[in-house]
């Protein structure tokens, strides 16, 4: 897996019009439903994977632009090193011109796997287990996401996410970070 960055969340609820009951709330890597902590691209302080290096990033980009980062959940994403056009698995990269060099946590906790679309190729775009609502139709965690990697491949490779949204697919690791630990911190 490809260490790619943090990102601090709103975390939201399921709303109603996902059907999946075993979804209690949504950590999907993109913003449609449970958004970033703020519009952050517009600060230019991202990296080539359009998340950030660290969280002290994070919390300087909030301090200097006054943005509250009280409610926010902290997460740190890795990425399967291939991406999936809905035929073949090609390698994908961070954009070159913005510097990337991403402080793994030293603790982290294993939330799940989210299949992301990247048609522009820049920040992470639909979620659609949670964004199409496919968490109705393929089994996921209490987060509306994939307990393993194995089930967000099987599904990619099975068409599950053919009619969602437009690839190409990338496979995330979903870690969720404590804010206050050392590993926050670094």
């Amino acid at each position: 897996m490809i260490p790619l960055g943090y990102m601090a969340k709103r975390m939201a609820r399921r709303p109603d019009w996902i059907k999946a009951g075993n979804v209690t709330d949504i950590y999907s890597v993109s913003n449609c439903i449970s958004e970033a902590f703020a519009d952050y691209v517009k600060f230019w302080k991202h990296n080539g994977f359009w998340f950030f290096d660290s969280p002290d990033t994070i919390k300087s980009v909030a301090e200097q632009n006054s943005v509250s980062l009280d409610g926010t959940k902290l997460f740190y994403y890795e990425a399967y090193e291939l991406e999936f056009d809905g035929e073949n698995w090609s390698p994908f990269k961070p954009e070159a011109s913005i510097p990337t060099e991403v402080v793994p946590p030293s603790h982290k906790d294993l939330e799940g796997f989210d299949v992301v679309t990247f048609r522009a190729g820049t920040t992470p775009e639909c979620s659609p287990l949670s964004c199409n609502s496919l968490a109705e139709t393929v089994p996921t965690n209490e987060h509306c996401l994939f307990a393993s990697f194995e089930e967000a491949a099987t599904a990619l490779k099975n068409g599950t996410f053919q009619d969602s949204e437009p690839g190409p697919y990338r496979i995330y690791s979903v870690n969720s970070v404590d804010w206050l630990s050392k590993a926050a911190t670094r």
